[in-house]
C-alpha cells in the first residue's frame, strides 16, 4: 500500500511538474495571459482522463499537457490553442460531449476541439471510404480554423516521440502515415523543424538500422565537419563585426531522414553526399525597413571573401515560398575546394521558418501590416476546397491529388500583364491555365511562353511570362492528368472528366434499356457481364460508356449472345451500374476475415514460408536482408514490401490496420534476383572484368546483362540472383574497385 500511495504521489509530482513547465512557458510569451482559462481546461481534462493510462504506462494526461507544450512552445500557439490541446481527447475518450465543452469554455474552443474529435484515430480507417471521409473532414475543419491542423500535427509529434511502445506493426502503420501525410502537412504550413523531426522519428522506426548508420557517421564526422565550419565563417565573422552586424552564425546539418532518402534517390554513398553541411546567418535588422536590404548587403560581403556559384543564388526574399518561407541562399567556394551553401535570414524569418504561419500572425500583430504568408495560406486553402467540392470517389487517388501540392517546390511565372504568379515547380502552361480559370483550363490549346508558341504539356521555368490560347472546340482529354503537376488542374481535369463519364453513362443506359426491350430481353446483371466479356471491356461502367459514346454499336450478335444463356436466370432486376459487385462484397469479407490474423505478431520469412505462405511484391523485390512488412490484401493472403516501397507507403498511410511486422530468417539456402546499376567511362576489357568479379569471384549466376555507350559514357543494369543484402553489398564494393566504373548501385 505504501508503495501505490508512494507512486500516485510522484505521478502527481510528475503531472504537476509538466503542466507549470507549459504554464512557465506560456508565461514567457507574448499573448494575452489567460492562466485562469488554462488552468480550468487542465482541471477538467485531469478529472475527465483519472485513472486512464497510455500504452507506456503513464497517466494519460501527460498526453494532453504534452501536446499544448508542443502547441505553445514549439509552434507558436495562444491560451485557445492550449485549451484545445488539453482538452482535445475529452469528447473521444470519455463521456463528455461537444455540448458539454461549449457550455464550459465557449464556441471557439468547442470548434476546435470537435474538428479534432472528428479526425481522431489518425486521418485514416479500415475501409477506403472512411480514410476519404476523414481526411475530407480534417482539410475541411482545417479551412475553419487552422489552429486544428496545428494541434492534430502536434499531437502526432508527441505520438511519434513516444512510439517506442508500440508493437512493431503499429509502428509501421503511424510511421507510414505521417510521412505520407503529416510530415508533408507540416512542410505546407511553414513548421520546418517539426517536419524534420517527423521525417526522422518515421525513418528511425521504419529502418532503426540505417538510421543508426547514418547517426554514427554524423558523430563519427562531427570534428571535420566543425573544422570546416569554423574555418569558414571566421573572415564571415570578423567582416560582419566590423560593420556592426547583430547577428549569430549557426551550423545546418542535414537530418538523418534526407541524408537517407538522397542516398537512395540518388543512387550514392554517405560519403558522396556534398551538401550535409551548411551555414545560417541569423541577424537582427538595424531598422525594420531595411531588413531585404540587410539581407543583401550580408550577400555582398560574402561574395568578396568567397566566389559564389553564379546559379546558385536563391532569392526567396521577395518572392516567400508559398509556406511563407523567406531568406537569401547562396552557395560560396571555400578556401578548400567545397561548395557551400548560406543562408541569409533575420532573426523574424528565422522564427518564420520554424514555426510556420502562426509566427506570421504574431508578426503581423505586432506590426499590423498584410502578410504575404497568410495570403498564400488562403490561396491554397481556397484549392483545397474547390477539390474538396468534387473529390475523387477513391480515397487514394484523393489523397494522391492533395499531396502533389504539399511537398512542390515554387517558381514565379508571370502574366501577359506583368502580374506574379506564384506555380509549383514541374507547371505546366495547362496548370497555369487552371490555377487562373476552369473554363480557360478546359479550353486551353497551348500558350505563348516568352511570345513564343508551346503546347500545354509544355514545363514553365521561373521568369516566364505566359499567354494562354484558347478555343471554344477544345474539350478536357483523358491524358491531360499526365500533363499537369499541380492539385487543382488534377482536381479539375478529374471532375470534368466524371461528369462527363456520367452523362456517356446515363446516354448509354438509356440505349442499352431501349435494346432489351426492343429484342423482348429480361433486364439481367448477368446479361450486361456477358456483353462485357464479349466486348472485351473491364466493367459495367466501361460499357455503357462506350455505348453512351457510340463507341461500341450494340445490335443482333449481342442479342444471340444473351439468347444462349441458361434458361434459370430469368430474375427480374432493376439494372444498377453502381451496385456492389463480387469484389467489392470480397473485399468487406476480407476486412472481417483479416481479424483473424494475428496482427501483434512478427511473422518470421524463411525457406518453407516464402515457398507456401507468403508473396514477395512485384513492385519492389524486397530480399533478405531488407527492412520489410506484410500486408493482408483482400483475399487474406500475406504480401512482403519494403518498408520504403512506394507501393508499402500508401498501404500503410492507408490501410494501416492489414500491416504486419516481418523479420527474415533464411540461411542462404534461397535465390533472389536483385538489379545493379553500373555506370562509367569506357574502355577495353572493362566488361569483362565486371562479369569476371561477379560470376567467377563471387559463384553468381547473371540473369541478365544491357550496357548503352554514348560518346564514351557507358550505363547498364545487371541482374543477379542473390541469397540476401549482404551478398550485393559485397559485390558492389568489389565493383567500385574496378578502373572507369564511376558509380555501382541497387535499383529499386
Amino acid at each position: 500500500m505504501v508503495d501505490e500511495s508512494g507512486n500516485e504521489f510522484n505521478e502527481n509530482q510528475e503531472v504537476e511538474q509538466a503542466y507549470q513547465h507549459l504554464i512557465d512557458t506560456y508565461l514567457g510569451t507574448n499573448h494575452r495571459k489567460k492562466v485562469e482559462l488554462i488552468n480550468k481546461a487542465f482541471n477538467f481534462a485531469r478529472q475527465a482522463h483519472k485513472g486512464v493510462r497510455r500504452h507506456s504506462g503513464e497517466p494519460y494526461i501527460m498526453h494532453p499537457i504534452a501536446v499544448a507544450q508542443i502547441a505553445c512552445e514549439e509552434i507558436g500557439l495562444g491560451s485557445t490553442s492550449i485549451c484545445s490541446a488539453l482538452l482535445h481527447d475529452v469528447v473521444e475518450d470519455t463521456d463528455y460531449t461537444v455540448e458539454d465543452i461549449r457550455n464550459i469554455f465557449g464556441d471557439k474552443i468547442a470548434l476546435i476541439v470537435d474538428g479534432l474529435t472528428k479526425i481522431s484515430g489518425g486521418i485514416f480507417g479500415v475501409h477506403a471510404s472512411a480514410q476519404a471521409e476523414n481526411f475530407k473532414k480534417l482539410l475541411l475543419t482545417m479551412s475553419e480554423d487552422i489552429r486544428v491542423i496545428l494541434i492534430k500535427i502536434a499531437d502526432r509529434l508527441h505520438n511519434m516521440r513516444t512510439l517506442g511502445s508500440m508493437i512493431p506493426s503499429k509502428q509501421y502503420k503511424i510511421a507510414g502515415e505521417t510521412l505520407y501525410i503529416y510530415a508533408p502537412l507540416a512542410h505546407r504550413l511553414g513548421l520546418n523543424k517539426i517536419k524534420t523531426e517527423l521525417e526522422d522519428l518515421s525513418f528511425r522506426y521504419e529502418h532503426p538500422e540505417e538510421y543508426k548508420e547514418i547517426q554514427n557517421k554524423l558523430e563519427h564526422t562531427r570534428e571535420e565537419r566543425d573544422n570546416v565550419f569554423d574555418e569558414f565563417t571566421t573572415p564571415i565573422r570578423k567582416r560582419l563585426d566590423k560593420l556592426g552586424f547583430n547577428y549569430e552564425i549557426k551550423e545546418r546539418v542535414k537530418s538523418p531522414y534526407s541524408i537517407w532518402n538522397k542516398m537512395q534517390t540518388k543512387h550514392v554513398t554517405f560519403e558522396e553526399i556534398y551538401d550535409i553541411l551548411a551555414v545560417r546567418i541569423i541577424f537582427t535588422p538595424k531598422d525594420p525597413s531595411t531588413e531585404l536590404t540587410d539581407c543583401f548587403n550580408i550577400y555582398v560581403q560574402l561574395s568578396q571573401i568567397y566566389k559564389a556559384h553564379p546559379e546558385r543564388l536563391r532569392d526567396w526574399l521577395n518572392h516567400p515560398k508559398a509556406n511563407g518561407y523567406q531568406a537569401l541562399h547562396v552557395t560560396l567556394m571555400s578556401h578548400k575546394g567545397e561548395w557551400i551553401e548560406v543562408q541569409i535570414r533575420s532573426n523574424r524569418m528565422h522564427e518564420i521558418a520554424e514555426q510556420g504561419f502562426a509566427a506570421h500572425w504574431k508578426y503581423k500583430e505586432k506590426t499590423g501590416l498584410e502578410d504575404d504568408g497568410e495570403r498564400e495560406l488562403e490561396k491554397w486553402m481556397r484549392t483545397i476546397k474547390e477539390i474538396l467540392d468534387d473529390p475523387q470517389p477513391n480515397a487514394l487517388d484523393f489523397l494522391e491529388t492533395i499531396k502533389l501540392n504539399l511537398y512542390a517546390q515554387e517558381i514565379f511565372v508571370f502574366t501577359p500583364k506583368g502580374e506574379l504568379k506564384t506555380m509549383p515547380q514541374n507547371s505546366t502552361v495547362l496548370d497555369f491555365a487552371f490555377s487562373i480559370h476552369t473554363f480557360l483550363g478546359s479550353h486551353c490549346i497551348g500558350a505563348k511562353v516568352n511570345h513564343k508558341l508551346v503546347p500545354i504539356s509544355h514545363r514553365l521555368q521561373s521568369g516566364d511570362q505566359i499567354e494562354i490560347l484558347t478555343s471554344n472546340s477544345q474539350h478536357v482529354q483523358q491524358n491531360w492528368i499526365d500533363y499537369v503537376a499541380t492539385a487543382k488542374a488534377k482536381g479539375k481535369i478529374l471532375a470534368i472528366l466524371r461528369r462527363e463519364q456520367r452523362e456517356q453513362q446515363k446516354a448509354g443506359e438509356e440505349v442499352l434499356t431501349h435494346f432489351f426491350e426492343k429484342h423482348d430481353l429480361v433486364f439481367d446483371l448477368n446479361d450486361v457481364d456477358k456483353l462485357v466479356e464479349y466486348h472485351q471491356l473491364k466493367s459495367r461502367e466501361e460499357l455503357l460508356q462506350c455505348i453512351g459514346k457510340k463507341e461500341i454499336e450494340i445490335g443482333e450478335n449481342d442479342a444471340n449472345i444473351i439468347r444462349r444463356k441458361s434458361g434459370n436466370s430469368k430474375t427480374w432486376l432493376r439494372f444498377l451500374p453502381f451496385r456492389k459487385k463480387k469484389k467489392d462484397i470480397e473485399i468487406d469479407s476480407a476486412e472481417k476475415t483479416v481479424e483473424k490474423i494475428d496482427l501483434k505478431k512478427t511473422i518470421q520469412l524463411n525457406e518453407e514460408t516464402l515457398k507456401s505462405t507468403y508473396t514477395i511484391a512485384e513492385c519492389c523485390h524486397p530480399i533478405p536482408g531488407d527492412d520489410v512488412l506484410g500486408f493482408v490484401d483482400e483475399n487474406n493472403h500475406i504480401i512482403i514490401h519494403k518498408r520504403q516501397c512506394a507501393v508499402a507507403s500508401r498501404l500503410k498511410a492507408s490501410f494501416g490496420p492489414r500491416i504486419l511486422a516481418a523479420k527474415w530468417d533464411t540461411h542462404k539456402q534461397l535465390f533472389f534476383p536483385v538489379s545493379l546499376n553500373i555506370k562509367g567511362t569506357d574502355r577495353i576489357g572493362l566488361l569483362n572484368e565486371v562479369t569476371e568479379i561477379v560470376s567467377r569471384k563471387f559463384d553468381v549466376n547473371i540473369r541478365k546483362l544491357a550496357i548503352e555507350v554514348r560518346e564514351g559514357i557507358f550505363e547498364g543494369e545487371i541482374q543477379l540472383y542473390v541469397h540476401d543484402v549482404d551478398d550485393v553489398q559485397t559485390i558492389i564494393k568489389n565493383l567500385k574497385n574496378v578502373k572507369n566504373l564511376q558509380s555501382v548501385s541497387r535499383m529499386n
